[in-house]
């Protein structure tokens, strides 16, 4: 069904969204799609946010370093610039670090016909649902939630885990500052309890710095 959605001879756009924690497989999953589309001789874009630079400037990026051009955007209605009416098939990786016009984005392509994949995390670093993905899984017509490994336990992983002293809605990291975790292991106080340790420890040196 992700290969081809016929309706009446004629081709229908459709939205799919590739969603779950970090470590998952999720952009891994949206290469592969977009690869499959050119084997097939259609015609694609594939788009990151400026944000996201990790492994790549202007690239989508695996963490197994699988890539694939891409243009780098700042607003997501960049994309509507940039996809003609050859473009055939749209990618979007890292969905949940752009705003609310995504969604309308999203739909505005799929209503002119194209296949549009969009990749991005379910959920925050506290287990909370994520930017615009919930709004983009509830339009789509295919959702499929990625699972990656628990790094406690070994089971199937559905969270991520904050690792440093961070409160920031954002952070842009990789095995540095997070992991994947199970619903039984994942903390979303930990990063919580790291900053106020840090500033615990702070205050305290201040207050010996003070005596001597």
């Amino acid at each position: 069904m992700t290969d081809s959605f016929v309706r009446m001879g004629v081709r229908s756009g459709w939205i799919e969204v590739i969603t779950g924690s970090m470590f998952s497989g999720k952009s891994e999953e949206l290469i592969r799609r977009i690869r499959r589309s050119e084997l097939a001789n259609l015609r694609f874009k594939v788009f990151k946010p400026k944000l996201d630079d990790r492994y790549s400037k202007d690239c989508v990026a695996s963490h197994n370093n699988n890539k694939i051009s891409s243009v780098v955007i700042e607003d997501p209605l960049e994309i509507i610039r940039h996809v003609d009416q050859y473009t055939q098939v749209v990618g979007i990786d890292e969905a949940q670090f752009m705003g609310p016009s995504i969604v309308e984005v999203a739909r505005e392509l799929a209503d002119c016909g194209k296949r549009v994949i969009v990749a991005g995390l379910d959920t925050d670093w506290q287990g909370r649902p994520f930017g615009p993905m919930p709004h983009l899984m509830a339009i789509a017509e295919i959702v499929d939630k990625q699972h990656a490994i628990c790094m406690v336990c070994g089971e199937p992983a559905s969270r991520t885990q904050r690792l440093v002293a961070n409160n920031g809605d954002i952070l842009v990291g990789s095995t540095e500052a997070y992991e994947a975790r199970c619903r039984r292991h994942f903390d979303p106080e930990l990063s919580l309890r790291l900053a106020q340790t840090q500033r615990d420890a702070q205050v305290q040196m201040t207050a010996n710095a003070s005596q001597e």
